[in-house]
């Protein structure tokens, strides 16, 4: 089954909301965004989706874009995802993602929006005892950013318990990549994501890739994610929309990943391999409050959506993430800052 359900998206000019938005329209879902343009683009949003420049917290806007779209289901992605400014500006955080996020949340019961799917975190989970990580395990957040997306999915929870209403949330681990054919990619200036920093080291943009810490409890000594291709976390937002529509009764929390993890020097090995270069690496000390290794368990995904990953190759990854940051390089100047 697929809804045609039309769906509005909060963050579509960003980096994974931009790929949900292509995911939907793909499959012929009417799409509407709406996006403040703090950090995404406009010219990340295909010319016949509907845009709303605003703000999800903007009560009036959001009840005049349900109304025109005829919005069935929301896909939330705005807010702010920079987990070391979250620790120095923590209210920030709290507003932008937690505040803001009840205020959407109100506007769609209001309007008697029957779905939601929320774009959550692995730091939730904060520092695992143990990996790979399952959804039941202790949720202990050790930054303002992994709490201000937890409180949310506790407002999603109590508001489904009290009003005609589900949601999904999915709890990402590290996404990479850009859509396969070059619509969209990561285009954030200045992204601490270590692949996208390595591909511009690898186009001559840095000078060098730092390693954060080569003494963890790992084959090599760097720390191990689990990297997931942003078109293949898009589609999990599409499946998991047909199964809210599907059983209107039930609500999920699901992991997304890949189940398997990769270590700095081996994602380093990769973009190596995908260029025929070699970047220059830069060792230095561990950050505070990096685990070893973090890795997802997608058991429950994989047996609750027909979620079927098409890019978990780490060198297909790397290649498209290469490829849409020399695309990104063409463009004119203006569009590849916010508007």
């Amino acid at each position: 089954m697929s809804t045609s359900l039309p769906v509005l998206v909060t963050g579509g000019a960003g980096y994974i909301g931009s790929h949900a938005v292509l995911a939907l329209r793909d499959r012929g879902t009417p799409v509407a965004v709406i996006d403040n343009l703090s950090t995404g683009f406009r010219f990340a949003i295909p010319d016949d989706v509907a845009f709303y420049e605003g703000d999800v917290a903007d009560e009036a806007l959001l009840a005049r874009i349900f109304a025109e779209q005829q919005i069935g289901a929301v896909m939330h992605f705005a807010g702010s995802i920079i987990v070391p400014e979250s620790v120095e500006d923590p209210l920030k955080y709290y507003h932008n993602n937690t505040a803001k996020s009840r205020a959407l949340i109100e506007a769609v019961v209001k309007a008697g929006v029957p779905h939601m799917i929320f774009s959550s975190t692995a730091a939730t989970y904060g520092i695992p005892a143990v990996s790979p990580v399952s959804e039941d395990i202790p949720k202990q957040p050790i930054n303002p950013y992994g709490w201000s997306k937890l409180m949310t999915e506790q407002m999603l929870a109590d508001t489904a318990f009290a009003h005609p209403f589900n949601y999904c949330a999915l709890r990402y681990f590290n996404v990479a990549g850009a859509d396969p054919q070059g619509r969209s990619g990561q285009s954030t200036a200045g992204a601490t994501h270590l692949i996208k920093v390595a591909v511009e080291a690898a186009l001559g943009m840095r000078p060098s890739v730092g390693v954060f810490g080569t003494d963890y409890a790992t084959p090599d000594g760097t720390g191990v994610r689990d990297y997931i291709h942003v078109s293949d976390l898009a589609q999990a937002h599409v499946l998991a929309l047909d199964a809210l529509v599907e059983q209107p009764e039930s609500s999920l929390t699901m992991n997304c990943g890949y189940g398997r993890g990769f270590s700095v020097f081996e994602v380093l090995d990769a973009v190596d391999r995908v260029t025929g270069g070699t970047l220059t690496r830069v060792l230095g000390p561990r950050r505070a409050g990096d685990p070893d290794s973090l890795v997802s368990d997608p058991g429950r995904i994989k047996a609750t959506l027909p979620w079927v990953p098409r890019h978990a190759d780490l060198d297909e990854i790397v290649a498209h993430a290469l490829a849409w940051e020399r695309k990104l390089a063409d463009l004119p100047q203006n569009h590849q800052s916010a508007a």
